[in-house]
């Protein structure tokens, strides 16, 4: 599979993850009817197909795909809670299928909607009680306990019943479970899912400073928002029906994609300022939304030739008279990224 490939990171000897050929399938589900004429009949779809792909330590890596995309599925393999059918899968060198027991030990899962805190417990005693589980006993698991609360931004909340806790408080804590076992990588399903924008913000902070480095955590984080792949993620990987379509360095994948889109926020979209910029070449397809409630009016176009030539258009309309009220580049969303590296695999098959 031929995957388009912007990697900036220097690889180690090494690598965090190492997958190869991955793929997993499950029978569809059949009706009644349909189960009775044809008892022996089955089909299959695939979740993941043919992934192969490194995450270098200390990474900081986003899976980037809409729901169905086979984020999770692929998740479950690492942590090795389903088995892949075809290829493989190492965590620092340790094969998921057989070296199950080492790769648990390096690796922590942690999901959206975990349901696996106990809710009438304070945050020590559910510290407490995941770090028994974990077999760690004593001063010990005081020593640790104390350690990961300081991670998360807990200590002096540590007291509290987990169910008076905000949905933020709640995934440091989940992601304090996690750090108990001191995990070589952190696997985060949509961790900020269910979080309000600031809330969503400030845990993105958290995760950047605190979880991830060279020295800390190699963090792999699913997430169908292309936004906030692109701001935390050292580099992304774009899965799509469960096969990878690219795989780069964030901003660059972005660049590559990206059709330097912007929008004008004007009272005169009709100005003869923008005619000049369309016949000289310097804006294209540029399209006029509705007036807005305070007699604003959003104009969108594209402008070639990064943020210098934007410069120059801003500035152009300003000399013309045009009031400019915002000039903002327009963020390449998940649908379209994903349709534009579609088009462009389609159009470099055809010309192999």
């Amino acid at each position: 599979m031929t995957v388009v490939s912007r990697d900036l990171t220097e690889p180690s000897a090494e690598p965090a993850l190492r997958l190869r050929h991955l793929s997993k399938r499950f029978r569809v589900r059949r009706g009644l009817i349909a189960s009775l004429r044809q008892p022996k009949a089955a089909s299959w779809v695939h979740a993941v197909q043919d992934v192969s792909c490194d995450v270098q330590p200390g990474e900081f890596f986003g899976l980037l795909g809409p729901n169905g995309a086979g984020k999770t599925t692929l998740f479950k393999m690492l942590a090795t809670l389903t088995s892949p059918d075809e290829g493989s899968a190492t965590v620092y060198g340790a094969d998921v299928m057989r070296a199950p027991r080492d790769v648990r030990r390096m690796v922590a899962p942690v999901a959206a909607d975990e349901r696996g805190l106990h809710w009438r417990l304070s945050a020590l005693e559910n510290l407490r009680l995941f770090a028994t589980l974990y077999d760690l006993r004593g001063a010990e698991m005081a020593a640790r306990v104390d350690e990961v609360l300081g991670v998360v931004g807990l200590r002096g909340a540590e007291h509290r019943v987990v169910g008076t806790y905000s949905s933020g408080m709640r995934q440091r804590l989940l992601i304090a479970r996690a750090l108990l076992i001191r995990p070589r990588v952190l696997l985060l399903d949509e961790p900020t899912r269910s979080l309000d924008p600031v809330s969503a913000r400030d845990f993105r902070n958290f995760l950047r400073e605190q979880v991830a480095g060279p020295n800390k955590c190699t963090v792999v984080m699913a997430t169908h928002s292309a936004e906030e792949a692109l701001e935390l993620c050292d580099r992304v990987a774009v899965l799509h029906r469960g096969r990878l379509l690219a795989v780069g360095a964030a901003r660059a994948l972005e660049r590559e994609f990206s059709d330097d889109r912007y929008r004008i926020r004007t009272r005169e979209p009709e100005h003869p300022g923008w005619r000049a910029l369309e016949s000289s070449g310097r804006i294209e397809r540029r399209t006029v939304g509705e007036v807005e409630g305070d007699g604003w009016t959003p104009v969108e176009c594209q402008v070639s030739g990064g943020r210098d030539a934007a410069a120059q258009v801003l500035g152009t309309l300003v000399a013309s008279g045009v009031a400019v009220a915002d000039f903002e580049r327009v963020e390449l969303s998940l649908a379209d990224l994903i349709e534009r590296i579609v088009a462009s695999r389609a159009l470099a098959t055809a010309h192999a």
